[in-house]
């Protein structure tokens, strides 16, 4: 392939171009340092707050840096986006700042707390499809039609620029870096601080994390090429991204060390984290770097950046998400218990559990069951813990007093 064949790309001038365009726009959005995932990982972590940034998340860096940059013919006509529900806010924000009409198509089941904030932007909203690329596509459409300039929300070279800004604050925060952990989806925000954090300082890894469901970039990279999932299933949304773009692509190829997944239970694992340890609400995605790290703690080269990419989560959905993350951390536990059929049987099992520290959450009796024998009551308890360890306290104690326990 000849030169004039490579996708075009940005560098540390784009960036830093960015940056000015963004000053009294964005936030610089904090950095905190993690204790208690450094305690994990073994060396310091520090937690890039993108979901304290305004709209909640990064997106709205790219979008405003793109939309800023449109002719006062393109302005008139009016910009269309696709999005599930970050970029939306990002767009309608940019928007409406700048005075120019906003339409957003969303996936049908975005988030309602993400299409309310773009409605509350002023921008038009229109659910279309199951998936993100539905969305794209009628987005396209809608730029035919009508004239309306098509946002990316990742494949374009201002958006890029405008991530990328993320990781010149990363560089100035924690100097002394040498590994940044990024949720990726599209591409868009790991290809920006890839750019950026390469350019300045090439020894730091760069690695983006998808979601096990959805991670597209794995097999686009063996083939050498962007490949479009057949499917997608995850909780983390805002990186529920079938098919990488062709710029992204390029730079993710050319600049980021390595593409990790994790899985629902270690994402909702670390979301609980977050909430309970750092007092972060995050979404599923921007917990993405987290979990990858939880899970793998001797990856990762420290000092280490962690990126929360995003911050807007439906209230039941984080309801959803934390007693996942509970139970994937063994803080519940579903157990049945054979006791005696006598008078006070089930007081006594009871007891048993409260001295152990446990809290009973359900109780369910069952009698009729060809395993048990006459005299014998089937009880199933679901017991809240205080992790796998108290989990197994538990389940010692009550083996312990002569009880027939089953998982």
């Amino acid at each position: 392939m000849s030169s004039a064949d490579l996708p075009p790309t940005i560098g540390l001038t784009d960036i830093e171009a960015a940056r000015r365009v963004l000053d009294g726009i964005t936030i610089e959005t904090p950095m905190e340092e993690s204790r208690w995932l450094s305690s994990v990982v073994g060396g310091p972590v520090w937690l890039k707050c993108e979901n304290l940034q305004r709209t909640g998340s990064f997106k709205a860096r790219g979008a405003y840096v793109r939309i800023s940059r449109l002719s006062a013919n393109e302005r008139a006509r009016g910009v269309v986006a696709a999005s599930a529900g970050n970029h939306a806010q990002g767009v309608a924000l940019a928007a409406q700042r700048l005075g120019i009409k906003a339409t957003v198509f969303m996936p049908e089941g975005a988030p309602i707390p993400k299409e309310k904030a773009t409605r509350g932007y002023g921008a038009d909203v229109v659910f279309h499809g199951r998936y993100l690329e539905d969305a794209l596509i009628a987005a396209r459409r809608f730029s035919e039609e009508t004239g309306a300039v098509l946002i990316h929300p990742f494949d374009h070279l201002d958006v890029m620029a405008g991530q990328g800004t993320v990781g010149l604050e990363i560089l100035e925060q924690v100097p002394d870096v040498e590994t940044v952990v990024v949720p990726t989806g599209g591409g868009g925000l790991l290809a920006g601080i890839a750019v950026a954090i390469k350019a300045l300082r090439p020894e730091v890894s760069v690695i983006g994390v998808q979601a096990k469901g959805a991670a597209a970039y794995p097999g686009s990279l063996a083939t050498g090429a962007p490949v479009p999932l057949t499917q997608m299933k995850t909780i983390a949304d805002g990186i529920a991204v079938g098919l990488p773009g062709e710029l992204t692509f390029a730079a993710v190829r050319d600049h980021v060390d390595e593409i990790v997944t994790v899985t629902e239970e270690e994402m909702s694992r670390a979301l609980l984290a977050l909430v309970e340890r750092a007092k972060m609400i995050v979404e599923p995605a921007g917990a993405a770097a987290v979990a990858a790290m939880m899970s793998r703690p001797t990856d990762y080269r420290t000092p280490a950046v962690a990126v929360l990419s995003g911050g807007n989560i439906d209230p039941i959905l984080l309801g959803k998400v934390i007693q996942h993350g509970m139970a994937a951390a063994g803080r519940y536990l579903n157990l049945n218990v054979n006791i005696p059929d006598v008078p006070g049987g089930l007081a006594l099992l009871l007891a048993e559990v409260g001295e152990t520290g446990a809290n009973v959450l359900e109780v369910f009796h069952e009698r009729i069951s060809p395993s048990l024998h006459l005299d014998e009551v089937d009880v199933h308890l679901q017991l809240e813990t205080r992790g796998e360890p108290h989990a197994e306290l538990v389940k010692t104690r009550l083996r312990e007093r002569g009880y027939r326990v089953l998982e």
